[in-house]
């Protein structure tokens, strides 16, 4: 194994926050120092990141989503007063406790970040959907393509969705009264996210869900439409750029 920078690192991030004072003066609002500091955090975060991969384990789910959720504490402590949305695919958002990902050692942002505040102060919300298409790689540096998602696995969170409601519909889980004993059990919920492949449908892509302790609130749509990428348009005939190895 390579011999480890993170020495190096923290002695970086270390002269850094030595010299904050300066940086404060010399910008005046504090943005440089504030993006100085941060990318120093980055670098660190990496370099223990990618010294976990090799290792088998839970180890770098937990040091990425902890980093997320330092970053964004550090971002809302820079801003007083302001409110954050982080956009992520639900096993990062959806709280890791209500899921089997807990048994395998993980943690994820929405659990961290409902630990770490106050329940009126986090809404974490969910999506799903029974069928459709979208936007994914088969592995981890494919290309991306556009795929279609079939049918949702019966007695799925999805399909229960699709038999009961049919439609797109918003559920707020504190706002379901005698339904929430059912919001409650522990269903295959399908997971779509950078890395998605219609073929393991039958024994892979769902992660076992209380889906009212995972999520404050659920939209559900009964079928996806794939998004064209900011970067390109459905007319687009050149080959797609590699899906990025990193979940947004």
């Amino acid at each position: 194994m390579p011999v480890s920078c993170e020495k190096d690192v923290i002695n970086l991030l270390t002269e850094i926050r030595r010299k904050m004072p300066e940086y404060h003066y010399a910008e005046g609002d504090g943005e440089a120092a504030f993006a100085t500091e941060q990318n120093a955090l980055v670098a660190l975060g990496a370099e223990r990141y990618y010294r976990s991969m090799v290792q088998s384990g839970p180890g770098s789910w937990n040091i990425r989503d902890n980093h997320m959720v330092d970053t964004l504490e550090r971002l809302m402590k820079h801003l007083p007063n302001a409110k954050g949305i982080v956009w992520e695919h639900n096993t990062h958002i959806g709280d890791a406790r209500a899921t089997d990902m807990a048994a395998a050692g993980m943690v994820n942002v929405g659990q961290v970040v409902r630990q770490a505040h106050k329940a009126e102060d986090v809404v974490t919300l969910g999506f799903g959907s029974f069928w459709g298409d979208v936007i994914a790689g088969l592995s981890w540096d494919a290309p991306m393509q556009q795929m279609r998602v079939p049918e949702a696995r019966p007695a799925s969170w999805e399909s229960v969705f699709h038999a009961a409601l049919g439609r797109d519909s918003l559920l707020i889980f504190n706002e379901t009264g005698d339904l929430e004993p059912l919001f409650q059990q522990t269903r295959g919920h399908r997971a779509i996210g950078v890395v998605y492949n219609p073929e393991h449908e039958r024994y892979g892509n769902y992660v076992p869900t209380a889906l009212s302790r995972r999520y404050d609130a659920f939209i559900y749509l009964d079928e996806t439409h794939a998004l064209h990428p900011l970067h390109l348009t459905p007319e687009t005939t050149i080959e797609p750029p590699e899906t990025y190895p990193w979940t947004v």
